[in-house]
């Protein structure tokens, strides 16, 4: 027993003590700015006093349907007003929320419902033949489906008992719902996108939600009132825990069913956006429109970039075409960002190439999360801050997920050493900041030389012709491995495979330059990762062919 005087008689109670949740963020917004506008979709107009009270109604209705602490409510929806009060009536009630892929196929959503028991699924009527498909192949208990029809979107196509217009009215909007007994409980599932076998569902708590949500306003600058539009999936790392960030931040979530780089230039005019999220083939899209497009948007838009290790001549592009962009580095794992590439004003006296090398670091750890590493995975000690020497980048904090959801050994695997493995191989700078160098399965081998396919990437982005690349390993009988390269090219631009070879050699050593160039669509995730694992398999056929 301490015998510290600070220990004795000092204990934790009711006045000194509450679980962190961002439950909490939402039911301060509604108190202190109630007819502020929260959500904007199409014509339909949300106050904060207004989405708390459809959040709570969702709550009731939730507790009338069986759902109790610790059920999982599954949602198949896009970026409406429907998922956004799905972050905060679902964990109002104890529940855990499951964001599904919207991209997944009726397999892969059906062992989702099944491993995660969903007890109740809200979906969309876009996504009606995947549901109908995915529930035919439960064998177990079927979930309570609820159909959330969209006034923006022309199908209303139904597989549900109810629709969740009707399904809210049947709720109480003064619901009296409490914080949860523990910030340590699981408030969402999310799971990753594995490339082989089933994917592991990642769990978050309410502590670590909680602290996300407030690190993106800080760690981004991101003012009171900003004006947010929703062109990251809400799915994916619960929108980045954004859902959460936007209550505590009282603004505007402006939504979007869909990425449509018009529609999104026409919102950020017409509703004075400040601020958006993306991958890098988002924000590649927007430097790539029309430059009428962008025509009457004179106020300041802030964009965040992840996904992908974004190439400098992303950053740079967006640069130019008048947006401030800020670089973070996460996984699901990790509730999306956990670093950020904090900026320095001296930076900005360099030239705008050498600004975006900068600024495409994957940088320090965020406010809230405790660090980030690179160590060696056999060691376990820090690789010395060269720039040079690579270890994997390691994460350790609040800002990392209790586990994987009945995957012991995979958690402890995830765990080992006392901190999160992430599988990324990176170096650290001198001046502290992380750099990617490549995923530990992307590193390709060439007669016993180590490439990294990212800086790759990073010189074929600077062909004036390409619009998007990625480098896999190809198999060599004499190499092991060779570069294969395969390109997405501009509309309207003219170039061939030897042009992309000697660009590629100008600015790289031999060894490094693409063996194999392929101009072809680029297989992308929903949320606009490039699957490499696709193209891996492309490659092996090609060698095979050849």
């Amino acid at each position: 027993m301490s015998t510290s005087p600070y220990d004795q008689g000092l204990a934790r109670n009711a006045a000194n003590y509450v679980p962190l949740s961002p439950l909490s963020y939402l039911e301060r917004s509604a108190y202190v700015y109630p007819q502020r506008t929260s959500v904007i979709h199409g014509a339909r107009r949300f106050t904060w006093s207004e989405t708390y009270a459809r959040c709570r109604r969702l709550a009731s209705a939730l507790v009338q349907h069986g759902v109790e602490r610790g059920d999982t409510v599954a949602v198949m929806l896009p970026n409406v007003p429907a998922m956004f009060e799905a972050h905060f009536g679902v964990p109002m009630i104890g529940a855990v929320l499951n964001t599904l892929n919207t991209r997944l196929d009726a397999e892969a959503i059906a062992f989702m419902l099944a491993h995660g028991e969903a007890k109740v699924l809200i979906t969309d009527p876009e996504f009606a033949p995947t549901i109908r498909a995915a529930l035919a192949r439960l064998e177990g208990p079927r979930p309570v489906v609820v159909d959330a029809l969209d006034p923006e979107y022309p199908g209303t196509e139904r597989l549900g008992e109810i629709e969740y217009e009707e399904f809210l009215a049947a709720g109480d909007p003064e619901y009296a719902w409490r914080l949860p007994p523990d910030e340590w409980d699981a408030i969402a599932l999310n799971y990753t996108s594995g490339t082989t076998g089933n994917p592991k569902g990642v769990v978050y708590h309410h502590r670590g939600a909680y602290l996300n949500a407030a690190s993106n306003i800080i760690s981004w600058g991101m003012p009171q009132h900003a004006v947010y539009l929703w062109t990251l999936p809400m799915f994916h790392c619960n929108g980045w825990c954004f859902p959460w960030t936007m209550a505590a931040n009282a603004g505007v979530n402006v939504c979007l069913r869909k990425v449509d780089v018009a529609l999104i230039f026409e919102l950020i005019r017409q509703h004075r956006v400040t601020h958006f999220c993306g991958a890098p083939i988002v924000h590649g899209m927007l430097i790539n429109a029309h430059e009428s497009l962008r025509a009457g948007i004179e106020h300041k838009v802030s964009g965040l970039i992840a996904g992908a290790a974004p190439p400098a001549a992303i950053i740079e592009g967006m640069e130019r075409i008048g947006f401030d962009i800020t670089h973070v580095y996460g996984l699901t794992e990790t509730y999306g960002p956990a670093s950020v590439c904090a900026k320095h004003p001296e930076w900005d006296a360099l030239a705008i190439d050498r600004r975006a090398e900068r600024n495409g670091r994957q940088g320090v750890r965020y406010h809230m999360q405790e660090a980030i590493a690179v160590l060696d995975p056999e060691t376990m000690q820090p690789v010395p801050a060269d720039g040079e020497t690579m270890g994997e980048i390691m994460f350790r904090g609040n800002l990392v997920m209790k586990g994987y959801l009945k995957n012991e050994k995979a958690s402890d695997e995830a765990f080992a050493g006392g901190w999160f493995h992430t599988g990324d191989l990176a170096v650290m700078h001198p001046d502290g900041y992380v750099k990617i160098k490549d995923r530990s399965k992307d590193v390709i081998i060439s007669g016993g030389e180590n490439i990294s396919s990212l800086e790759v990437e990073e010189v074929l982005y600077r062909h004036p012709a390409v619009l998007t690349a990625a480098v896999v390993a190809k198999p060599d009988e004499k190499w092991g491995e060779v570069p294969a390269a395969y390109i997405e090219v501009k509309e309207g631009a003219d170039v061939t495979a030897e042009g992309i070879i000697a660009h590629c050699r100008d600015h790289l050593a031999r060894y490094k330059v693409p063996k194999h160039v392929e101009f072809c669509v680029l297989p992308k995730t929903s949320t606009g990762k490039i699957q490499k694992f696709v193209l891996r398999e492309q490659a092996k056929s090609a060698s095979a062919i050849g």
